[in-house]
């Protein structure tokens, strides 16, 4: 076990080099060994799941093999966890921080000591350099570090590192909202005079769960700086909207100025301000003007911005549902493993009539489990006092009874009955959602982020609008909610605003409203559909029941496919397996998918009563748009290609198609999975090929079939995913001369590409194994049978024709030993052979092959010859003296029949 030790009192710098420690030493776990800032424990009260915390007391210190400090060389400061620096098995210490003046009296094998504003920042450097990249949770918490330390870059001791690298985490996501809630930046006495009196006249009022402050300040001349005054009232009031107005003299006239900020997505200050002659962004605006009624002025103001107000989500909106219970009587061991197989942070425990009787989370199951209580149930550890919510129960309130109780999971209750839960995640992902929507601030991003209907109705073909509508409006009438999710989604943000948009596969997905839409509203839906446009195929695939329409050489909706699902979650039971899946929601559904570019979705339908959710608004919890626009591939989940590894082909087929680069920490990932080894133990193992190989060998056809596939190739054997194949493949420069070649040939050979040229790639590809290998990796792969035994006998021909080959002077001689081989092995011998034996099979391929005898059955008739068994000899004979040139047209034919026979 290796730890990472906050020390006591943890402040942001301590916590966040704590956080990127983590990622620098894999497997690392943070410990706080004694208490934090009390706004580090507001943070870690939302954000603490984010992280890889563990309690103290659930240390086993016999198990610890390095210990890292961030923020501090002294031992008196890491209370009882001190001791454990002298413990035998302890092998590795670590120090790390940015006080130079100090002596350390803890005995490091290393010491980072830099003289740099914040420690933290010294580890974004690290990590820049090891081309690791951080959550956008993960870069927030490292920049609260930075600011904090900084003094958001204002102290005496910051220096140009510590701007770079706040700037770096910036890139990488840190959210200016959420740092903003928790740094406090300093203000000149002038301004803290004012900041004094506006405490004292501010006027806060309640609003659909949001709190809009104002405040009218009166000095008798300009003052700058009201910009971060604003910024500090916001911060104290923990207000979601605020307006300053300044009333003061110039020139002898009276004048107004306002500043506006406002965390509300929904709220527009710009097009507020803008009639007097303002303006700025959304979230962020002011004015001035000259009035001799300025309060009159300013309460207009105030009042129109109550108008903007929406109503706030509510458990409704943000709760995940059905809900995964347990019995009180369920054993540690097993709550474990379920929550291990879905994911979740903790579980609701019920009685036997379904009736909520506790919670238990995750830190309660490693507790008990460290005390060797994997038997015992869970009732003995689950939390009885339960805090639960209503549907109705807004966001802000939500959010206060997290941080006030420290709570992860707040039940949602419907006349005593379980009907849903909200999590920490879910209220992360709806705030990430707001900040980010909130942070756009072009003229041209909100249209995209806020509204996609107009986007897509303007870029789609009509028919296809109107079938997506159609849908929609049936979904809506059963109290479902539709979405377009993934590729569809994905590919409307990349194409141009002029562009249209060419869609010919959409994936819809049914989220019903708590469990009004079981497993097969895909399906039902889809029969619907059917009805009402005959012309289409219908077909339902899976255990799950996902339905697909086709339209086949349809005049409107021509080669259009259309699957409709079910809202899903899913499990790999082992590596590679295909997933068991489960009804669920449309965040449980973005969850599973494999790259947050692919993890988008656009509601299609209207928003029920009193839901905060927008018809039209995109989903987007893992950061997608980001990755939109930096180009990169990320993946979901660092399991992810050890679940799936055709992920890794996804990941290589997206990044060349789309030009995207993968990024580092993703890379890792597909590294880290290959070199465990567990593909190998896949491929021998015959409950497990059977599913990874299906989905393989659909992967590699989609790349070696696409006319990216030479730099696909190279970037799989760059990453070393053709192991995935078999552990001994690469790509050779002799291989990778070998394929490039035969695809020459195939150009010229088959220009119809009747022959499917992938599969023949992918058949020199395995042919670069040794002989014993090769056909299980075809039969693993379920290629034709064809193609197995082209590869099984590749070989065995090679014996029997390259000895003889260069015997054969006549091109008739050469023809009588190829022509009883098969077109596609003489081609996979053609680039295998020397550049002599490629000559000559080149020659037979292109020619000697095309030729056919002058006469025919018909001609030997008419010749005078009888039907018999002899017409074959004398074709055959035919033939041979046409390749030899022997003869070249029917006269001459004729007369070599009737001399010879």
């Amino acid at each position: 076990m290796d730890l990472i030790l906050c020390h006591q009192t943890a402040d942001f710098d301590s916590l966040g080099a704590a956080v990127g420690l983590s990622l620098l030493k894999k497997g690392a776990k943070i410990v706080l060994t004694g208490g934090t800032h009390p706004t580090v424990g507001e943070f870690l009260a939302l954000h603490r799941d984010e992280f890889p915390l563990i309690e103290l007391r659930s240390v086993t210190p016999e198990n610890i093999r390095a210990l890292y400090i961030p923020d501090t060389q002294k031992s008196d400061r890491l209370g009882q966890a001190a001791s454990w620096f002298d413990l035998p098995n302890v092998t590795n210490i670590e120090v790390y921080d940015h006080h130079c003046d100090l002596d350390s009296d803890i005995n490091a094998a290393q010491a980072y000591i830099e003289e740099v504003g914040a420690i933290t920042t010294v580890i974004a450097e690290l990590l820049q350099q090891e081309q690791i990249t951080p959550t956008a949770f993960e870069a927030t918490a490292m920049a609260l570090g930075i600011h904090v330390d900084t003094g958001s870059l204002t102290y005496d001791q910051t220096t140009s590192r510590d701007a770079r690298a706040l700037a770096w985490l910036m890139e990488q996501g840190a959210n200016v909202k959420t740092i903003a809630e928790y740094v406090e930046p300093g203000l000149s006495p002038q301004l803290q005079v004012l900041l004094q009196q506006a405490l004292s006249a501010l006027k806060i009022i309640e609003m659909r769960g949001y709190k809009i402050a104002a405040v009218l300040l009166k000095t008798p001349e300009f003052v700058r700086g009201l910009s971060s005054l604003t910024s500090r009232l916001v911060d104290l009031t923990e207000s979601d909207a605020l307006l300053l107005g300044h009333e003061y003299q110039r020139k002898g006239s009276n004048k107004l100025a306002i500043i506006g900020r406002s965390s509300i997505r929904e709220t527009n200050l710009n097009q507020l301000f803008t009639p007097h002659g303002g303006g700025g962004h959304s979230q962020a605006a002011s004015m001035t003007i000259s009035t001799e009624k300025p309060e009159t002025v300013f309460q207009e103001l105030v009042d129109s911005l109550k108008l903007q107000i929406p109503e706030p989500p509510t458990a409704r909106d943000l709760m995940s549902s059905p809900v995964r219970t347990i019995r009180p009587d369920t054993t540690i061991e097993q709550a474990q493993r379920i929550l291990f197989r879905y994911g979740h942070s903790g579980l609701s425990v019920v009685d036997a009539e379904g009736k909520l009787v506790g919670v238990i989370s995750r830190r309660d199951l490693d507790l008990a489990l460290h005390h060797g209580f994997s038997h015992a149930p869970v009732k003995g550890y689950m939390t009885r006092n339960l805090k639960t919510i209503s549907l109705g129960t807004t966001l802000p309130e939500i959010e206060s009874l997290m941080v006030t109780y420290d709570v992860g999971r707040l039940p949602v209750l419907e006349q005593e009955e379980l009907i849903g839960v909200v999590t920490r995640t879910d209220v992360l992902r709806q705030l990430h959602q707001n900040r980010e929507e909130s942070n756009t601030t072009d003229d041209k991003t909100p249209a995209l982020t806020s509204c996609l209907l107009p986007t897509l109705k303007s870029r789609l073909a009509q028919p296809i609008w109107q079938l997506l509508s159609c849908i929609a409006n049936e979904a809506q009438d059963r109290g479902w909610n539709l979405y377009i999710v993934g590729g569809g989604v994905r590919d409307l943000l990349l194409t141009e605003d002029d562009k249209p948009l060419l869609l010919q596969d959409i994936d819809l997905v049914v989220d019903g409203f708590h469990r009004a839409a079981d497993d097969r509203s895909g399906v039902t839906l889809a029969n619907t559909i059917r009805e009402k446009y005959p012309q289409s195929r219908l077909s339902i695939h899976g255990e799950f029941q996902t339905a697909a329409l086709l339209w086949h050489k349809d005049p409107i909706l021509d080669n259009l496919w259309l699957d409709i699902a079910t809202a899903r979650t899913e499990f790999y039971p082992y590596p590679a397996a295909n997933p068991e899946v489960e009804a669920s929601s449309i965040r449980q559904d973005l969850y599973r998918r494999d790259f947050t570019i692919n993890a988008l979705a656009v509601r299609l339908t209207p928003p029920r009563k009193q839901e905060f959710s927008r018809k039209g608004d995109l989903l987007d919890f893992f950061g997608g748009l980001i990755d939109l626009k930096a180009r990169k591939i990320r993946v979901l989940h660092a399991n992810s290609f050890i679940e799936d590894p055709t992920r890794i082909y996804r990941a290589v087929r997206f990044a060349v198609r789309l030009h995207f680069t993968i990024e580092p920490q993703t890379e890792e990932y597909i590294k880290y999975a290959i070199d465990s080894g567990v593909y190998e133990r896949l491929r021998l193992s015959d409950r497990q090929a059977p599913a990874l190989t299906t989905r393989l060998r659909a992967e590699l056809k989609y790349i070696l079939q696409a006319e990216y596939w030479k730099p696909a190739l190279k970037l799989l054997a760059d990453l070393g995913a053709l192991r995935c194949l078999h552990q001994d493949l690469q790509l050779t420069p002799q291989l990778w001369w070998e394929i490039r070649c035969i695809s020459r040939w195939l150009y010229y050979l088959d220009p119809e590409n009747q022959l499917q040229h992938w599969l023949i790639r992918l058949e020199i590809l395995i042919c670069s194994l040794p002989t014993s290998e090769r056909e299980i990796v075809a039969v693993n792969l379920q290629l034709p049978k064809d193609s197995i035994q082209r590869v099984r006998q590749l070989d065995q021909i090679a014996t029997e024709i390259i000895p003889q080959l260069p015997k054969k002077q006549l091109p008739s001689e050469i023809y009588q030993l190829l022509n009883s081989y098969k077109y596609v092995g003489l081609i996979l011998l053609g680039v295998r052979s020397s550049p002599e034996i490629r000559k000559i099979l080149w020659q037979y391929l292109t020619k000697l092959s095309q030729v056919k005898p002058i006469l025919n059955g018909n001609d030997l008739k008419e010749l005078g010859y009888k039907p018999s068994p002899l017409y074959k000899q004398m074709l055959n004979d035919l033939l041979a003296a046409t390749l030899d040139s022997k003869i070249t047209n029917q006269q001459e034919a004729e007369a070599f029949i009737k001399d010879k026979y």
